[in-house]
């Protein structure tokens, strides 16, 4: 059995007077200690879904079906009470926004000790001192002393591993990573990076990677699922995806993409927009951006039809 197994996952947002699919359909698996791309551009649903997994949705959206079943239990109907005590213990999520999502009036210790108290019987002297150990663990230098720094003393870098020390603060099972090096620069990325591959070996952690960097995904993921428009286009294990792309949104994907010892005047851009969230026309999201479209991607949204052992791909034409 699957550590995650998600069914039909759909989120609607309220937009003015009538609702809107953020996710639309969405299904993928991953298992014990394996990572999961999740990929694709700005808007496609990729935060929507997990922020439905964890049950953090904004106010004016809503899980509208669908199931997420984490060892067999489904998180989307979980009690409240036993969904918070797998929240931080079990399943653990670093935000996309690091600056945002640390309280700026409590110090990176004070944090992340609250984390440890939440689920571990500990004192406030035992939970600080287990922060301090978490805080060098991720990395960050001086622990002891870093510990009484508040988030606006510490670089970008610094605070994303204070994120990650929280999130690994009761040895989860599943850890939920948004965009985890976004807006930190390329060394600091690698570092980043080799901490959360470092952390799941030693944990034994499946990761579910949320990212629209190709790179990441192809340096760190198992599986991966390319999201367009709020739906799951292309789901494979990462070495088919990156050899033989199938669906012509993956490729052109990886055709935007630059490439070592490869010089090229312009790196090839997706002509056209994605569609804007409730405008999406009936068929393929895709189509109208699509080099090999005709007149039964209008008809209905392709589903998800297999390719390959393991390799899945929605396109009337892969």
């Amino acid at each position: 059995m699957s550590l995650l197994d998600v069914r039909d996952l759909r989120v609607a947002v309220r937009l003015d007077e009538h609702a809107a699919a953020a996710v639309d359909g969405v299904s993928f698996a991953l298992e014990r200690g394996k990572v999961l791309g999740l990929v694709g551009e700005s808007g496609c649903g990729k935060s929507m879904t997990a922020l439905a997994l964890m049950r953090l949705l904004p106010p004016a959206a809503w899980v509208a079906g669908g199931t997420a079943r984490f060892e067999g239990r489904d998180l989307l109907t979980l009690p409240e009470r036993e969904l918070r005590r797998l929240r931080g213990a079990e399943i653990a999520m670093i935000f996309q926004e690091p600056m945002t999502a640390l309280n700026p009036l409590m110090t990176a210790g004070a944090q992340v000790a609250e984390a440890v108290g939440l689920h571990q019987p500990l004192g406030r002297r035992a939970a600080w001192a287990r922060a301090v150990e978490l805080l060098a663990e991720v990395g960050i230098p001086d622990a002891a002393r870093r510990a009484s720094d508040y988030p606006h003393q510490l670089s970008g870098g610094m605070r994303q591993r204070v994120m990650i020390a929280m999130a690994i603060s009761c040895a989860p099972k599943l850890l939920i990573a948004d965009e985890p090096t976004t807006a930190l620069d390329v060394t600091i990325q690698a570092g980043i990076l080799e901490l959360l591959g470092r952390l799941r070996r030693e944990r034994g952690m499946a990761l579910l990677l949320i990212t629209h960097d190709l790179g990441v995904v192809a340096a760190e993921a198992d599986d991966v699922a390319i999201m367009y428009a709020g739906r799951i286009v292309e789901r494979a294990p990462v070495q088919d995806v990156f050899a033989q792309p199938r669906h012509p949104y993956t490729a052109a994907l990886l055709r935007s993409m630059p490439v070592l010892g490869v010089h090229r005047e312009r790196l090839d851009a997706i002509p056209g927009q994605v569609p804007p969230l409730g405008r999406q026309a009936s068929g393929c999201a895709f189509r109208d951006r699509c080099p090999r479209a005709q007149d039964d991607c209008a008809t209905a949204p392709p589903p998800l039809a297999s390719v390959g052992p393991g390799h899945e791909v929605a396109c009337y034409h892969a």
